[in-house]
């Protein structure tokens, strides 16, 4: 297996990376700024994107009424019991969190980043919500502090963001990779696997598309539908048309995508988890550690480890 693949896990793991970043365990603290997105407040559409609803992402301790520094200082008492020597990074995650004005947006994470316990920020947003200049800004406190972006892709497929009313294509998302990049900046990209539409190969070959782009970490997870959502709706109307994975079939899929992705790509999650009041389907009954096991139960029994079919060890990336 590749070097920079742990070899007890064998897929290159969030935790690991965060330890060669920073020298011990960092934990990732949730804020709700009071972001809107373009996809709703009519910039580029209304109603946001068909799956989403954001309440689904944001831990209690969350909320815009409350100030950042308020919500980091909340966050830490959250974690505080399990883990006390720490360090966080702030988690701008709510919407779309590159989207206004750059000073505006330079004074919420300077907040952030004068927290004395926040060693760096990680900011959740679009991949047609990146300015050039807030980028050059980043550029900057990334040479003292942490900086990372994570981008919702959610699928390469334009088909596909176009049916769901992403409100961006594919070419956007290639283009926000290189140039946050470009920067030096850490950048991550976001994947639903089992949106309407796409085939077992089209879900595989998200894998494949997104090692050819210099991305640093990914992020997948189950299609979730939630109350709340356009989905929630079509759900309760037409459920046929979705088709929703049991656990066992996904970690099948999920051991599939990581043969097909590059070993350098770390890879951050493989599922989500919508709160229980929210969640209509699928009902999986699984917590996170407990889907991780499982993928890392069936990679040693299938002898296979992330990047197996990869150019790096004589693959081909053939699909079915």
């Amino acid at each position: 297996m590749d070097s920079r693949i742990n070899q007890q896990k064998r897929y290159n793991d969030y935790s690991s990376y965060i330890k060669r970043v920073f020298g011990e365990r960092v934990q990732k603290v949730s804020i709700d700024a009071g972001f809107t997105c373009p996809n709703r407040d009519g910039t580029k559409g209304r109603g946001g994107c068909h799956f989403c609803n954001n309440s689904t992402f944001n831990p209690d301790y969350c909320g815009p009424e409350t100030s950042i520094t308020a919500q980091i200082d909340k966050g830490i008492s959250f974690f505080k019991g399990k883990y006390k020597t720490q360090k966080y990074l702030a988690y701008f995650q709510a919407y779309t969190n590159t989207y206004g004005q750059t000073e505006e947006l330079m004074k919420m994470y300077s907040e952030a980043l004068a927290h004395p316990e926040v060693t760096g920020i990680v900011l959740g947003t679009r991949p047609d919500c990146l300015e050039d200049d807030l980028l050059d800004e980043l550029a900057k406190i990334n040479k003292e502090k942490y900086v990372a972006v994570e981008l919702g892709a959610e699928s390469t497929n334009n088909d596909t963001l176009n049916a769901i009313n992403r409100g961006h294509s594919w070419e956007d998302t290639v283009d926000a990779v290189y140039r946050v990049k470009k920067r030096g900046i850490p950048v991550g990209m976001h994947f639903i696997l089992g949106l309407p539409g796409e085939t077992r190969n089209d879900l595989l070959k998200h894998a494949i598309n997104v090692s050819e782009l210099p991305v640093d970490f990914i992020k997948t997870h189950q299609l979730q539908i939630v109350k709340g959502s356009r989905f929630g709706w079509e759900y309760g109307k037409n459920p046929e048309k979705f088709k929703l994975f049991s656990a066992e079939e996904f970690i099948e899929l999920v051991v599939d995508f990581l043969e097909l992705l590059s070993p350098g790509i770390i890879v951050e999650r493989f599922i989500s988890q919508a709160p229980p009041d929210l969640l209509i389907a699928p009902r999986w009954g699984l917590k996170n550690f407990e889907f991780v096991a499982k993928v890392e139960k069936r990679l040693l029994e299938r002898d296979t480890w992330q990047g197996k079919l990869t150019p790096s060890y004589g693959g081909t990336r053939k699909l079915l």
